[in-house]
């Protein structure tokens, strides 16, 4: 009995002995496909998270990006009004200034009316009318020696240093030589201290040498050097005496009244005239 049931145990045992491990590596492979299938889930929930914290950084960004370019434009617009207000300031600064200018010009001019005024009213006591004093001396008319000089030129009452430098224009532009002389000395007696002093001065000289009288031309170009040497008339003066003495025949002072005007104003478009004449003069001799 027991070597019939020998043989079968054999067979039995043999075949239940490789059943055991198959099991247990099916065992261990679901384990395995478990474990790959959890490690997927938390992948892809990992991946969901992420892309849900990039999509929230992306947000943020933008959000920042908008902010900034807010910023920048609240910022540019800031300094564009900024500038605006800059240059508006500058444009009514520079009216004010011209408003300024334009003021003082007035203040200056009512000053000078006020002085022809001044200067051309009469004394009160030698008024027409007016009581006279026993003790005064008689008028200088009735004691006048004989051959006395007569008084010099004065103004018009009321009349204002435009009107005077005006009317010895008019004459100057006529023709009217003494009549201009006249006038503008007049007008260098009372407003010598005025923008229109060298001009008035250097027409002096223009009359004169327009007369033929260029010794007293050449005396007027050198006041209007000496008496205003910051005035715009030097350069003309320099050069009209220059052609005064060479009509003198003086020539060397002729060439130094040119050379001292391409030394001190080179620039100048008389300068250049000056140029052309000392290039026609003849030289010094032993000159280069």
């Amino acid at each position: 009995m027991t070597r019939r049931l020998l043989p079968a145990l054999l067979v039995l045992t043999a075949a239940v002995l490789p059943a055991a491990p198959a099991a247990a590596q099916s065992r261990r492979e679901m384990q395995m496909m478990a474990d790959i299938r959890m490690l997927q889930e938390q992948t892809q929930q990992m991946q969901q998270q992420l892309q849900a914290a990039l999509d929230a950084i992306s947000a943020q960004l933008k959000a920042i990006s908008t902010r900034v370019d807010d910023q920048a434009g609240a910022t540019r617009k800031s300094f564009a009004d900024q500038k605006l207000a800059v240059d508006q300031f500058g444009s009514d600064l520079r009216i004010v200034r011209e408003r300024i200018d334009e003021s003082n010009v007035r203040i200056t001019s009512l000053s000078q009316e006020v002085e022809a005024l001044r200067l051309a009213i009469p004394d009160m006591g030698s008024a027409p009318g007016a009581p006279a004093d026993p003790s005064a001396p008689p008028p200088v008319s009735d004691v006048q020696a004989p051959n006395t000089p007569a008084p010099p030129v004065t103004m018009s009452p009321g009349m204002s240093p435009q009107r005077l430098f005006s009317t010895a224009l008019s004459d100057f532009t006529a023709g009217q030589w003494t009549l201009c002389i006249d006038g503008f000395n007049t007008y260098l007696k009372s407003f010598a201290r005025t923008d229109n002093a060298d001009d008035a001065q250097w027409y002096i000289g223009e009359c004169y040498y327009s007369d033929g009288k260029f010794t007293e031309a050449i005396d007027a170009y050198n006041r209007v050097i000496t008496t205003y040497p910051k005035g715009d008339r030097v350069p003309d003066a320099y050069y009209k005496m220059g052609l005064a003495l060479n009509s003198q025949k003086q020539p060397d002072r002729a060439r130094e009244a040119f050379e001292a005007l391409t030394k001190l104003y080179p620039d100048s478009e008389l300068a250049g005239l000056a140029r052309q004449r000392l290039a026609a003069m003849p030289r010094k001799p032993g000159g280069h």
